[in-house]
């Protein structure tokens, strides 16, 4: 069994793509992380999620392919202070033969509150012609499995 061929998750499962910390230098001069600390998290949640859905960073490297974001809205919530942990679960909205997109929650650990969400819409292209490509049937049938019935 190859890498991006593993198992889906239940579909109405969140699943926790990143954990952190907001650290001092994440606050801006108001005192509460910087917007771009929210997008750099939410990116490395993204590597992991997309992971989970079989685009491994080998998958991407043998088969010459990449994923690239073609639209992101992001709403801010509550602010994050220094010392604040976090927790970001993910899921997968829909899936098309060359498109997916996704959401991502930021959750205070502490509080439990939502403290930001994510959407994004990304497509696969082949890296070297940097043209849209397919997803293969193995990868879509897996994403597919891991799209949530949950009301965002």
């Amino acid at each position: 069994m190859k890498e991006h061929e593993l198992k889906s998750s239940a579909p109405s499962e969140r699943l926790v793509t990143a954990r952190g910390v907001v650290y001092p230098w994440h606050c801006d001069h108001m005192g509460h992380m910087n917007v771009m600390w929210y997008t750099g998290k939410f990116d490395e949640a993204t590597w992991h999620l997309l992971s989970h859905m079989g685009f491994t960073p080998s998958y991407l490297r043998n088969e010459k392919r990449a994923l690239v974001a073609v639209h992101q809205e992001t709403e801010y919530k509550r602010e994050l202070l220094a010392g604040d942990l976090i927790l970001i679960r993910s899921w997968v909205l829909e899936v098309r033969e060359k498109v997916v997109r996704f959401h991502h929650e930021m959750i205070n650990v502490e509080t439990q509150e939502v403290a930001a969400t994510t959407t994004l819409t990304g497509v696969q292209l082949n890296s070297e012609t940097r043209k849209t490509c397919q997803f293969p049937p193995d990868i879509l049938e897996r994403v597919r499995g891991l799209i949530a019935r949950v009301d965002i």
